[in-house]
């Protein structure tokens, strides 16, 4: 059980086993969850495989549905699901990018997708489903535009990183791309007109308060307002825009530091995700997670966020994914090393 902070205390639900190597990614249906729709999930790992978990509504436990494998070759580094659930994407050292669509419950692999130079290690869809970003090793970023029948083109491909880029993330409600790098920077990349010219509008980085090594993972709040970001640094740092230009679709509406958590890992912070009502989850290469939450006290220097509850040995090696469900409840899935995939449980002390 973990260390007890504001009254809430992280549960163990399931531990699964079935990866023959670590596991690199999560990546939950969202879908799923909800009006007696059981929980979906995908993971993906160095065995070069992808599985899929769907809970039993009897029991709340999780069991293996499919097996996604004889198709990449390589480490798969990441999974994504389509905003509708009904295609996942798989992005793997082999230098592709596969696509899957469940038919009748079998996942067949609809498109595989090609250019990156090398090692794929991130995608991301957009929140309409209508573009999917994948980068790389060979430092760049790509979109592709969804047509019918699962076809993909690549509209634009985006070169301003110096180093791998470590993950892609859209904005959850409007077109605009996130990149974080080993470069120590996160670039924002806006659409600028109507001829898919996309461009970076903005770099966070040094010496703006930004990260002094390699940026591993970006998260939204639900509004799309603030983000937190996770790195080599042993930091998570919080930047901040101004929804109303966000919302109004400015793409070039300017990111800010607010706020910079340091001191509560010792190691490399591989994930960090923002859940809905607020709370934020890391995972590290210091086999913990920890969870944060603003702090409500008012404070001349703007927002700050204090920890919740902390796990110190989530897993036997370092983790790789933490990741909210997007259910009623507070469940957690964690990635790791170990091979092995971890359910919790944020609870309420009664």
């Amino acid at each position: 059980m973990a260390t007890l902070e504001g009254g809430f205390q992280l549960r163990e639900v399931q531990r699964l086993e079935g990866h023959t190597d670590r596991v690199w990614g999560l990546a939950w249906n969202p879908a799923t969850g909800n009006a007696g729709i059981p929980l979906v999930f995908a993971s993906c790992s160095g065995d070069t495989t992808v599985r899929i978990w769907e809970q039993n509504l009897s029991s709340g436990l999780w069991d293996c549905k499919a097996v996604l494998e004889e198709t990449h070759t390589r480490t798969v580094r990441s999974c994504a699901w389509s905003p509708s659930g009904k295609l996942l994407a798989s992005a793997s050292f082999d230098a592709t990018t596969a696509v899957w669509e469940n038919v009748g419950g079998d996942f067949e692999c609809v498109s595989t997708l090609e250019g990156h130079e090398n090692e794929v290690k991130s995608l991301s869809w957009n929140a309409s489903g209508s573009l999917l970003a994948t980068c790389g090793r060979d430092k760049s970023v790509w979109i592709w535009e969804v047509l019918p029948g699962n076809e993909f083109e690549c509209v634009s491909v985006l070169q301003g990183h110096t180093q791998d880029v470590k993950m892609v993330q859209w904005h959850p409600t409007r077109d605009v791309l996130f990149s974080c790098s080993y470069d120590n920077n996160i670039k924002v990349w806006a659409d600028e007109g109507d001829s898919d010219d996309w461009q970076c509008v903005q770099t966070l980085g040094e010496p703006n308060n930004g990260h002094t090594s390699t940026v591993w993972a970006l998260s939204f709040n639900a509004k799309g307002d603030k983000m937190v970001t996770s790195s080599d640094d042993l930091t998570l740092k919080i930047w901040e825009t101004d929804n109303i230009r966000m919302q109004s679709g400015d793409g070039t509406a300017p990111w800010s530091h607010v706020s910079t958590l340091s001191g509560y890992h010792d190691r490399t912070i591989f994930s960090v995700h923002w859940s809905r009502e607020g709370i934020i989850a890391s995972g590290a290469a210091d086999d913990a997670i920890r969870f944060f939450v603003e702090n409500n006290e008012s404070s001349v220097d703007g927002p700050s966020y204090k920890l919740l509850l902390k796990e110190e040995k989530a897993h036997d090696m370092d983790i790789n994914s933490v990741q909210w469900s997007p259910g009623e409840k507070r469940l957690l899935a964690s990635a790791s090393d170990d091979g092995t995939i971890k359910i919790w449980e944020l609870v309420s002390r009664s």
